[in-house]
């Protein structure tokens, strides 16, 4: 049974987005639920998501593990797993960690660009790799089974966690810096120790990711994608796509911002467009998921590669990593 997976998207969720994720055969998503959120606040977005949970049943449900996928491709449904791209909803206190799996919480970035309790953000001048609560954080995230993913740290904390955890972790959305130098994209030497600890990265459609920016052309980004496959293996690619569909520029500011400053971070933007830049026109929003099939069959990847690429590598990875 081949899978089409998504690990990492934050749409304004509505029922338009739902159908979508039905048209473009969608049978799992990693959604964030938390940016610099507190437990509080992230308890309040959840009780958002229950709602959705009842109000369209019939299109998501809440998944916990690599077997709600199954369950969801059988049901024409798609499943739901929660994560968070900050630590803040655990604050300074371990054992939420528990608490959160338990609520179904299955990914947690160590840092959101700049440095957090566990380790640095790859918008910080110095990296000082993962602090002594980030090895604890580390060891007891792979005791519950909820996977470390690095995707906005810097490199010197990306290595050391890939080193120190005992399970794999994942750049659930980047892509190879050797194609575009974007600070969130990550090195040879990232990509090929993720390979090694048999990690996963989920390539970004997100525009400042991309070589050419909107204008980056759907061969261009598959090509990088056969280029990462001659690094790292076919089996440890994925699609991360980052799609932040129909959401308002001033979530761009929540994301970028917090309340960590008074000041506004434009990130890797131009300073003139602090928004939401524009999508490419061959990918607007979760109907469009299976052109990337295509684009990846046009640049040399057989069919099995391909459905790998799309869902199965993510399935297989998540069978052997959730608890």
């Amino acid at each position: 049974m081949d899978y089409k997976i998504d690990c990492l998207q934050y749409a304004n969720w509505s029922e338009k987005i739902f159908l979508e994720l039905r048209e473009g055969g969608l049978d799992a998503v990693h959604v964030t639920i938390a940016y610099h959120e507190t437990f509080r606040e992230t308890i309040l977005n959840l009780e958002r998501w229950y709602g959705y949970f009842e109000e369209y049943h019939e299109l998501i449900f809440q998944g916990f593990s690599a077997s709600d996928i199954s369950k969801a491709k059988k049901l024409g449904k798609t499943a739901i797993f929660f994560g968070f791209q900050n630590p803040s909803p655990i604050e300074d206190d371990i054992g939420l960690l528990e608490v959160w799996h338990k609520l179904g919480v299955r990914f947690i970035q160590l840092t959101y660009n700049n440095q957090s309790l566990l380790a640095s953000g790859c918008y910080e001048n110095e990296d000082m790799g993962l602090t002594r609560m980030g090895k604890e954080v580390i060891r007891e995230m792979n005791r519950l089974g909820i996977i470390i993913d690095m995707s906005h740290s810097g490199e010197n904390s990306t290595l050391e966690a890939i080193e120190f955890s005992q399970a794999p972790i994942v750049i659930s959305h980047a892509n190879a810096a050797f194609w575009h130098p974007a600070k969130r994209n990550k090195s040879k030497s990232v990509l090929e120790a993720l390979s090694r600890n048999e990690g996963m990265i989920g390539f970004s459609l997100y525009p400042h990711h991309l070589k050419e920016g909107s204008n980056c052309s759907m061969e261009s980004f598959c090509r990088m994608i056969y280029d990462c496959a001659e690094t790292m293996g076919i089996e440890k690619l994925g699609i991360g796509s980052d799609l932040c569909q129909d959401q308002p520029d001033s979530v761009v500011e929540w994301m970028r911002n917090g309340r960590w400053t008074k000041s506004k971070d434009f990130g890797e933007g131009s300073r003139e467009s602090p928004g939401f830049p524009e999508m490419p026109s061959w990918y607007k929003g979760n109907k469009d998921f299976e052109i990337l099939a295509q684009g990846l069959r046009n640049v040399g990847f057989d069919v099995a590669e391909v459905a790998n690429i799309m869902g199965n590598n993510w399935f297989h990875f998540f069978e052997k990593n959730f608890n």
